[in-house]
């Protein structure tokens, strides 16, 4: 009994196979000197003429034995797929992790489709924004997002001053140095506000969607051990298209 797997493994050696010879029947029908004879005698009008020998050229391809050969070659490949396709209709297994079914008999050709959008769904966590380790975050409720520990601030504000460099006396004013001084005028209270995730949140995904992708991978495996029956439709379809 063939399995699923077989086929799928001899699928593109055959479509190989037949491309070929398909390419090389084209290429050889379009050379029209194959395909063409000729016999050509002569005689002369009495036993006194001049004798020439005859001239023939064989016909080196029969266009009608072409299509014997592509039909035979095809033929192989209309079973194989068809051998293929009704398969996957009933070639089925459950996803499974840790032993419980997360979805049963799942078709084989949809377990291909999983695979690929699971990929592409590794990739896109592997990307999402993570919070900065640097911060201690909490969930703010009010906000749905998360936050920092408030960081308290001064604002200062320069206000000027003057330094005396020399007092007054009778006989020179004073010497005075303005500059200015950072007086604390207020407070901040800073809070940062992020909509990105824990790290860890996304580890724990990445590592949800390994284990589904080991899972689908594993129930792809097994729909693809199952046995079928080799389908013979090439013949019958060949039979009709070159009946005399």
């Amino acid at each position: 009994m063939t399995k699923l797997n077989q086929i799928l493994a001899v699928e593109k050696g055959v479509k190989s196979d037949v491309q070929r010879k398909v390419n090389d029947a084209n290429n050889l029908i379009q050379k029209a000197p194959l395909l063409s004879g000729i016999s050509r005698t002569y005689q002369p009008i009495d036993d006194e003429g001049e004798q020439l020998p005859a001239e023939s050229t064989r016909v080196q391809v029969q266009a009608e034995q072409v299509l014997v050969d592509i039909a035979t070659a095809m033929t192989r490949l209309f079973d194989v797929t068809a051998t293929k396709d009704v398969a996957n209709c009933s070639a089925k297994a459950d996803v499974k992790i840790d032993g419980d079914v997360l979805v049963p008999d799942v078709p084989v050709t949809y377990l291909l489709f999983l695979e690929k959008q699971l990929s592409e769904l590794h990739t896109f966590v592997s990307r999402l924004p993570t919070l900065d380790p640097s911060e201690t975050w909490s969930r703010d409720e009010n906000t749905d997002s998360w936050r920092t520990e408030p960081v308290k601030t001064t604002r200062t504000k320069k206000v000027p001053r003057n330094h005396v460099l020399a007092a007054a006396t009778d006989k020179h004013p004073a010497q005075v140095q303005v500059y200015n001084e950072d007086v604390v005028v207020g407070y901040w209270t800073k809070i940062g506000f992020s909509g990105a995730l824990p790290q860890r949140r996304v580890n724990e995904l990445l590592v949800r969607i390994v284990r589904l992708q080991e899972a689908v991978k594993y129930a792809r495996e097994e729909a693809n051990g199952t046995e079928i029956t080799d389908q013979r439709v090439g013949e019958t379809l060949f039979a009709y298209l070159l009946a005399p």
